[in-house]
């Protein structure tokens, strides 16, 4: 564990003084419906914990232990819980189906779903969430099939095991549109249960305690989007265990200097610091005694790195200028306590004014609740937080700690309480089509997770979180996109102001709304929320549909032609492209084209695609090599030059001349001709051919391209490399690509390895060096190419 990740390890709660599993069957219930018996007997006969050759922790070996004996004595005198049946059973399925298969790092494969498991009771998942934790990896890496899941475990474990299965393998040529794309399932994953995400996080939680097998590019794309969305998302769920250590990995990854240099500072002054605060916690505790206090804990705590490290780049400051390094916790038996226990932290160190924050009066959207304050120690600034044990659960396990005391809660409704509205508005803005541009999506989101810095009022006291600098209209589109669209006025502590004034801590704000009323271009000038951003574009989009619709027509039968076009645009063919665009339909596709959603280039390129996929559907898919030998046979080999009459070279008339095998130079390209020895004539090289060094000064003949020659558009080969994903159909779309733009083909070849990727040398004719630019241009722009070069002229 990090020396900065959260504190000591904290057990759930018990429950019926089972400590290896609590007994949940309220929880279940609230969960939508007890356990089925299918979730609670298995027709396998459990192993004894040794036999299973891992390592696995107490509470699973007591659960495992419970079983068997029951299995043994049918009579026992208690009998395993419902919850302890199923987890034993998950693991024993998980472990049987994971048999054989290994992790990058070596060890076997089971460890993983193990930890998963391990994570999700750390913060104190039902056994539903705990077996799904168990079973998150076998749909998808083995053989079970989802209606197996069901009939073994219950709909419940299948459902969660569903929702985090859908979360992945999506695969996309560009990764803002990937990233954009698995968010959006993530979301709409979590509308539906919010306990799938808490094993998507234990997942990526795990995941980032082993990544070091993994390579470094990879460790770093992972790290980047641990501490980009995961991080934040865990916050926004107030799991602060899980923020915590996912932001330091994240951290030790993206900035190793930073991570170990603080890291080292911390453990410098550790020893100092523990007596500081050691002669503090005992000072407050006698302080609290006195006045009938007894029952707090008072208690040091480290910060953890990653946030030492933010409040240093954000305040620019040195690491001895940071004052809360650590901090003191304060847990109170009850509310009432807590502001008890602030008036003797007071009144025992004088308080720094303007750091005192109420959060138990004004929770954070994430549920989070506790007093802040911060206080002059001995002669050194010291941070105090004050909160009630359950309060402190809340902070440290988030939603799972909440449905815990929230009697007759349910876990899967997360999109229907209040402290989930901000989820209820993203999903249902991406559902309205706001979601389709990949960038402002991912901006969206990012907006929404990460903690928000002005908090004011509605009119009936809720508490609403914007960012820094937001307005009127941030405000009316963060309460209901219909409040935005007729925002007419505003109300801010009873006075009439302006919709672009900024909003402040504690204002009342009061929305004035018209049916008449609708946005204004004006408010992208001071709106601050790309959510509010999108929603006024997203306005204008709809309420100029038509517009949209015709200009899109036009474009795309200017660039088709009037022959056939109507049928075409009522084709499948089209539609499909539609739903490639993530859009409903032809309408939809003419609209974004108009309005400039999608591009002109896109349409037509997916449009040929799809044509031709549909010819060739029914047709045997010919593997790369039978393409290279079909374009190879029957195809002549370009003339090579002469020096006839209207040569292309001027400076060699009436010479023997060559290209040069090793640059291929092209039109357009400064080139230079060699002497060579014997009676060989004149090699024609590009000028920064490597070969030119090596001729002599005397032996080189200044030479240049005859324009009449380029006018006459001949054509000269040239040697290409492609390194491509190794599959079906690639050398016939990239020999497609080239023939759209009447690129002649003369020679190719296919070699492959399995489990690398394939190389294609292709021989290919162009007119010019603009033109193999554009074209090699073209090729890198395919998904399957991973790398071109140009190799000479064969």
């Amino acid at each position: 564990m990090l020396e900065a990740a959260a504190g000591t390890r904290i057990a759930p709660i018990e429950v019926n003084g089972l400590p290896a599993v609590p007994d949940r069957s309220k929880e279940a219930g609230a969960a939508g419906g007890a356990l089925s018996p299918a979730a609670s007997t298995t027709q396998r006969r459990l192993r004894d914990a040794e036999a299973y050759g891992v390592v696995l922790p107490d509470w699973l070996r007591t659960c495992l232990e419970r079983v068997r004996t029951s299995d043994d004595q049918p009579g026992a005198a208690v009998p395993p819980s419902h919850g302890e049946s199923l987890l034993a059973n998950a693991f024993d399925f998980a472990f049987q189906l994971h048999d054989g298969q290994v992790r990058a790092t070596g060890e076997p494969y089971i460890i993983h779903p193990i930890a998963v498991a391990d994570l999700l009771r750390d913060i104190g998942a039902g056994p539903g969430v705990i077996a799904a934790g168990f079973l998150h990896d076998v749909v998808e890496d083995t053989e079970v099939s989802p209606e197996e899941l069901e009939a073994q475990f219950g709909a419940e474990v299948r459902a969660l095991v569903e929702g985090v299965t859908k979360l992945g393998g999506i695969h996309f040529t560009d990764r803002t549109e990937a990233q954009a794309e698995n968010l959006r399932r993530m979301f709409l994953a979590m509308a539906s249960d919010i306990r799938v995400v808490l094993v998507k996080l234990a997942d990526r939680l795990h995941n980032m305690r082993t990544i070091g097998a993994l390579r470094p590019e990879k460790q770093q794309r992972i790290a980047r989007e641990t501490r980009e969305i995961y991080a934040p998302l865990a916050n926004r769920l107030g799991i602060g265990r899980f923020k915590w250590e996912l932001e330091d990995l994240a951290f030790k990854i993206l900035e190793p200097a930073a991570y170990q240099e603080i890291k080292e500072q911390v453990a410098s002054k550790r020893s100092d610091r523990e007596d500081r605060l050691a002669v503090t916690v005992a000072l407050l505790r006698k302080r609290l005694a006195a006045v009938g206090l007894t029952n707090c804990d008072v208690s040091g705590r480290p910060k953890h790195l990653y946030g030492i490290w933010s409040k240093m780049q954000l305040q620019q400051k040195a690491f001895h200028e940071i004052f809360d390094v650590a901090a003191l916790r304060i847990l109170t038996p009850n509310l009432e306590s807590c502001y008890r226990a602030l008036a003797v932290v007071h009144d025992t160190f004088r308080p720094i004014p303007g750091r005192f924050k109420d959060y138990i009066g004004l929770p954070k959207p994430n549920g989070y609740q506790s007093l802040h304050t911060a206080v002059i120690g001995r002669h050194r600034p010291i941070e105090v937080q004050i909160r009630t044990t359950e309060m402190h659960q809340v902070a440290e396990y988030g939603i799972a700690a909440h449905w815990k005391y929230k009697e007759g809660g349910s876990p899967a409704d997360g999109g229907t309480t209040e402290r989930f509205n901000w989820l209820r508005q993203l999903v249902d803005w991406q559902q309205d089509g706001g979601g389709d541009d990949s960038s402002d999506y991912l901006a969206s989101i990012k907006e929404d997770l990460f903690d928000e810095e002005v908090f004011v009022f509605t009119p009936h006291g809720d508490v609403v979180g914007l960012r820094k600098g937001a307005t009127a209209v941030d405000f009316a589109f963060r309460i209901h996109s219909e409040v935005g669209n007729h925002c007419q006025g505003v109300r801010i502590n009873d006075r009439l102001c302006p919709l672009a004034t900024q909003l402040r801590n504690g204002d009342f704000v009061q929305i004035i709304t018209a049916k008449s009323a609708h946005p204004s271009l004006d408010w992208l000038n001071f709106v601050a929320t790309p959510t509010a951003r999108n929603r006024i574009r997203q306005w204008y989009k709809r309420s100029h549909r038509d517009e949209n619709i015709l200009r899109g027509r036009d474009l795309l039968e200017r660039e088709l032609g009037r022959d056939g076009f109507e049928a075409l645009l009522s084709g499948e063919a089209m539609a499909k492209v539609a739903r490639r665009c993530n859009l409903v339909g032809t309408e939809d596709l003419l609209a974004a084209l108009g309005f400039g959603g999608v591009t002109l280039h896109q349409v037509v390129n997916r449009l040929r695609e799809e044509i031709r996929l549909a010819t060739e559907a029914a047709a045997p898919a010919l593997t790369n090599e039978q393409v290279a030998a079909a374009v190879s046979a029957g195809r002549p080999e370009a003339p090579v030059a002469s020096p006839a009459s209207g040569s292309p070279i001027l400076g060699v008339e009436g010479l023997e001349y060559r290209l040069g095998g090793c640059c291929g130079p092209l039109p357009g390209e400064p080139i230079v001709g060699a002497v060579a020895l014997g009676n060989h004539g004149i090699t024609i090289h590009r000028q920064d051919c490597g070969n030119v060094a090596q001729v002599p000064v005397e032996r080189r003949l200044p030479v240049r391209w005859n324009p009449i020659g380029e006018a006459q558009q001949r054509r000269y080969p040239v040697r290409l490399r492609i390194e491509v994903l190794d599959r079906v159909g690639v050398l016939k779309d990239i020999l497609t690509r080239l023939a759209d733009h009447r690129i002649n083909v003369s020679d190719a070849r296919v070699r492959t390895s399995v489990g690398k990727p394939a190389t294609i040398d292709l021989k290919v004719e162009f007119v010019s060096a603009a033109q193999m630019g554009t074209t090699m241009d073209q090729i890198r722009s395919m998904a399957d190419v991973l790398d071109l070069c140009r190799t000479g002229n064969g």
